[in-house]
């Protein structure tokens, strides 16, 4: 049960408001062995930490993310969205799953993938979304480390595994059964799963033989873990 990866979903938000960095550094002060952040660009080309497509949900400004520079951003938030340097530096010795909900072609994932590298994080970073962000992931960087989102019971044809070649499937948590994680482990992936929040839920996946929990309660799975051990 220890070997189970403990994810923090955008940090830890039941504490901190999602995706800022005092809901990172929780997140990691309560165990996480990582921290699963989103990102998305500026009108500018700036990668920032937002899940949504605008700002309306969190901070109550209905402006598209992409319509808006990072200074903008900074300036209607009070500097409270931080940009994936920042997270980077915040998070600095701890793994990172970058989601890349708004990146629909190579040049996007590049200017994501090059503040990774900018910000020396290569080798700590990692990238997950649908099939269409990960494919321009996989043709950016040929070494990057992905975890493959998928939403339904169909396993992923056998080309699109070719082609982005995943370390990771990542499912609902909802969706996985016995069955499902023997047949990824079977085609040499690792299994992740999101977002389960309860004792029970993340209990049953362990049984099940997942690899990867993401989950807004970390501190329930790390003290789960360490029960166990």
């Amino acid at each position: 049960m220890q070997n189970v990866t403990a994810v923090a979903h955008r940090g830890a938000p039941y504490r901190f408001r999602e995706n800022t960095l005092d809901s990172l550094r929780a997140a990691l002060d309560l165990g996480a062995d990582a921290v699963e952040i989103d990102v998305r660009l500026t009108r500018d080309g700036v990668p920032v930490l937002l899940h949504d497509e605008t700002l309306k949900r969190l901070w109550e400004l209905d402006r598209p993310i992409l319509a808006l520079s990072a200074e903008e951003v900074r300036g209607l938030t009070e500097g409270a969205v931080p940009t994936l340097a920042q997270a980077l530096a915040a998070t600095e010795g701890h793994r990172v799953m970058l989601d890349l909900p708004g990146t629909p072609d190579v040049r996007a994932a590049r200017k994501v993938m090059d503040v990774v590298r900018e910000c020396g994080a290569d080798e700590r970073v990692y990238y997950c979304a649908g099939a269409r962000a990960m494919l321009a992931v996989r043709a950016a960087d040929r070494s990057a480390e992905i975890a493959l989102t998928w939403t339904t019971l169909a396993p992923p044809r056998p080309a699109l595994l070719e082609a982005v070649r995943p370390r990771w499937l990542n499912y609902r948590w909802s969706l996985v059964s016995r069955e499902l994680a023997g047949r990824v482990h079977r085609d040499g992936c690792l299994l992740s799963v999101w977002t389960p929040d309860t004792r029970r839920s993340m209990r049953r996946l362990i049984d099940l033989g997942v690899d990867s929990i993401t989950t807004n309660r970390v501190d329930v799975l790390c003290r789960l873990k360490q029960s166990a051990g």
